[in-house]
């Protein structure tokens, strides 16, 4: 009975290594590598939280350690891609020394936004700004499929405005649905449902862009929904 409280402590610690091997591999400029570590990670941190429910084993410790985890996989490893994207960039180009530690404002924000959802009493069913694991796929995604498919207008101007963008997301005031679908009822569930469904259809067309595309829809459509129920 002792060993099962441990249980979902273990899962996230799986988060916190993948997050490590991720950033190495991403300081490698091997961001194919760095996109599949983080979605494990991001499979780790959603079964953590199913194991602690399903066990009953939850802790205060519990929860400091996915914050951390989080911070990791989901704050500091986006910001290392996009660093290390400027950097190979700058290899083509005249750039300033400086201009590839703009990255490092995800991992700030990335931290205030954890700050932020640990003590804010109203993301229980919901979310205030931009969840840190959608960021963080958002970026890989689009730095894997970049690989494979160099994208002219990923330039570092471009680069830089999406990081100032995304990083003022993961803290703007915008309620933001939860992905997570509670019964199988299409009529209660159809934003996570249609989510799905676009996620399936633009993985299908656009391979691993599909993902950084449907992050892009889950804002807009956060965006939209909040506009109608006003």
């Amino acid at each position: 009975m002792q060993l099962k409280k441990h249980i979902p402590n273990a899962i996230t610690c799986l988060n916190l290594f993948s997050g490590c091997m991720a950033a190495v591999a991403a300081l490698e400029f091997n961001f194919v590598l760095a996109a599949g570590l983080v979605f494990l990670a991001a499979f780790f941190d959603f079964c953590d939280g199913l194991a602690a429910r399903q066990l009953k084993a939850y802790s205060a410790i519990g929860k400091e350690l996915d914050s951390l985890a989080d911070m990791v996989s989901f704050g500091f490893v986006p910001s290392v891609v996009v660093f290390s994207l400027l950097r190979q960039q700058m290899a083509l180009q005249e750039l300033s020394a400086f201009v590839p530690y703009v990255a490092f404002l995800i991992a700030i924000f990335s931290a205030l936004r954890l700050a932020i959802f640990n003590i804010d009493e109203r993301q229980t069913t919901t979310f205030i700004g931009m969840p840190t694991p959608a960021n963080a796929l958002f970026w890989v995604s689009l730095a894997a499929y970049n690989t494979i498919h160099p994208m002219s207008i990923l330039t570092p101007g471009v680069l830089v405005v999406l990081v100032v963008v995304f990083s003022l997301l993961l803290v703007a005031e915008i309620p933001m649905f939860s992905l997570k679908i509670k019964n199988l009822s299409f009529k209660k569930n159809i934003a996570q449902f249609s989510i799905v469904i676009a996620a399936v259809v633009f993985l299908l067309c656009f391979k691993l862009l599909g993902i950084s595309l449907t992050i892009l829809l889950y804002i807009l459509m956060s965006v939209l929904l909040n506009i109608i129920k006003r």
